[in-house]
């Protein structure tokens, strides 16, 4: 029995330590990424300023909510689309059973 619970405490030993080891390894990793990350921070040029909010801003937001809105959807289809015959799903499902094959009878 004493040397099963010698096998046992020996593999928690050896695991400790691999587990140490990979903790002190990925400690260094973090800390490159992490010297990395604030290196490239420090570098970063801010691109050229931002817009300027127009001088009369309650103007202009009355005016965008009093404008009617346009909706692309409304427009009317050009007149070959309807020209070119039904659409809708019941003609789309005519159309795909226009191809099928018909069966056989088998005897």
């Amino acid at each position: 029995m004493s040397s099963a619970i010698l096998r046992q405490a020996s593999s928690v030993a050896r695991t400790a330590t691999r587990s140490c080891a990979f903790s002190t390894s990925a400690v260094a990793r973090r800390d490159f990424v992490q010297e990395l990350y604030l290196k490239e921070l420090k570098s970063y040029k801010a691109p050229p300023p931002a817009p300027v909010l127009p001088a009369d801003l309650a103007v202009e937001l009355s005016a965008y909510d009093s404008a009617e809105p346009t909706f692309a959807a409304s427009a009317k289809p050009a007149e070959s689309e309807e020209s070119s015959g039904p659409t809708g799903a019941d003609a789309f499902l005519a159309f795909l059973e226009a191809d099928e094959p018909k069966a056989e009878a088998h005897h």
